[in-house]
């Protein structure tokens, strides 16, 4: 989402973030439900209208329908189109690269997150498109374990920038970190100060807290860092037509260490011994 301004990093109560798990884990029911309907034939609508059931299913409310006017429940960008795309009358085709970007309310504590696929799964897929959805989502992990109380949060964006670079130069391939798109503080509203940068800057951002909850989403491109909206006022395309992956996860800094709210396991499977989750 765009650019917020610099401010500190508030901590939640544990009750809070418990709260904001199960915002996370009805994102997660969603999202999973989407990536099962993912399929030659289906429209963006049609993932839209899953999504919504799951949400409403599960007696919480979608953070995307209305935000400042945004007509969907998800955002499903597909191809060049990186994030932001608007669901509709578009069919999916084989070996499109989609990207599906979900937000849920629960007790009015937020929860979000964003995947990447290839439909009709790695046999219909481009293998350049494979290793830019693994890329960016080594990216996430790796910006989520920079996360350490004490630590400047901006040390996120140059783990992510670090692994992107690490991967191009072993691969032989050329990625585009999206300008001008940024991860976010998340609580009671869906995007809260500070902004997650997904590269390096010359500020060194707040301190992490115990506490403290952001939305970590790197957003990865096979071609150029640079963009544009659509003339729907929404959809963010690639200047150069290259394709982008998407992947956000939102982790809590607990006492004892990272728990990722939106993740089926909390996280726990890719942060080994940083995995803690609050007791209760």
């Amino acid at each position: 989402m765009v650019r917020l301004g610099r401010s500190t990093l508030p901590a939640k109560t544990p009750d809070q973030v418990r709260t904001m798990r199960r915002a996370g884990l009805v994102v997660r029911q969603a999202l999973d439900a989407v990536a099962a309907e993912l399929a030659p034939g289906r429209t963006t609508g049609h993932l839209d209208a899953v999504a919504a059931r799951v949400i409403e299913q599960a007696g919480a409310t979608p953070s995307f329908l209305g935000y400042h006017g945004f007509p969907g429940v998800v955002c499903v960008s597909v191809n060049d189109e990186v994030v932001h795309g608007i669901p509709g009358e578009r069919v999916l085709e084989a070996g499109d690269l989609v990207s599906v970007d979900c937000g849920a309310i629960v007790d009015g504590w937020h929860g979000d997150a964003a995947f990447t696929a290839v439909v009709g799964g790695e046999a219909a897929a481009r293998p350049e498109d494979l290793e830019l959805n693994a890329v960016t989502e080594d990216a996430l992990w790796a910006g989520i374990r920079a996360l350490h109380p004490g630590e400047r949060l901006h040390e996120v964006g140059a783990a992510v920038q670090d692994l992107v670079e690490a991967e191009a130069a072993r691969r032989g391939r050329t990625f585009g970190i999206l300008d001008g798109y940024t991860g976010h503080g998340i609580g009671t509203e869906m995007h809260q100060e500070p902004s997650v940068y997904n590269e390096r800057v010359r500020e060194r951002g707040p301190k992490v807290r115990v506490g403290a909850t952001i939305a970590i989403e790197p957003m990865i491109t096979l071609g150029t860092h640079e963009s544009h909206e659509l003339d729907d006022d929404w959809t963010v395309v690639t200047d150069d037509g290259s394709r982008g992956a998407h992947w956000e996860q939102t982790v809590a800094v607990t006492p004892g260490g990272l728990w990722v709210l939106t993740a089926a396991d909390g996280g726990e499977a890719r942060l080994g011994d940083r995995y803690a989750p609050l007791d209760g």
